[in-house]
């Protein structure tokens, strides 16, 4: 007795993979079932695909998707603020210097993600910059960022 898988128990197979992402947060069971789901489609479009094949096509997509996700896709989803966490994690950044006051020892900086929730600090600085250099911060000071030329 040979087994014959139908189009539609490829995809009630792909939507219950999908649903069961819900008990395994992993983003992994979901992939499964889109490989799932595609096979169904092939199926339904050439019902003479042997098992054999269904089954290696639905691997291929399988590993395929879920491998895109977690290298490709998910680290662009990655937050790169640092909201939340201590202030000596400013030390060493680098921005940009976009505008300066009291002979260019006060102004603002401005760094390419934002850093603590925003990506403009007011800084003061020892040695005078001037708007577009790039600087580094050395220390932090109440609200306001000590900086010093990066030398970029």
């Amino acid at each position: 007795m040979d087994i014959v898988f139908q189009f539609w128990h490829w995809i009630v197979f792909g939507v219950l993979l999908i649903c069961m992402e819900i008990l395994l947060p992993s983003f992994t069971l979901f992939w499964f079932g889109c490989g799932a789901l595609i096979v169904g489609a092939l199926l339904w479009v050439f019902p003479e695909l042997a098992l054999e094949w269904q089954l290696v096509i639905w691997g291929l997509l399988s590993v395929s998707f879920a491998g895109l996700w977690f290298k490709v896709i998910k680290p662009l989803s990655i937050d790169k603020t640092k909201a939340g966490l201590g202030l000596e994690s400013m030390i060493g950044e680098v921005g940009l210097v976009v505008h300066v006051t009291s002979h260019g020892l006060k102004g603002k900086v401005r760094f390419p993600a934002p850093i603590l929730g925003s990506d403009e600090w007011m800084f003061f600085a020892e040695k005078a910059v001037s708007v577009g250099d790039s600087v580094k911060v050395v220390n932090i000071s109440g609200n306001r960022v000590a900086i010093e030329s990066s030398g970029r």
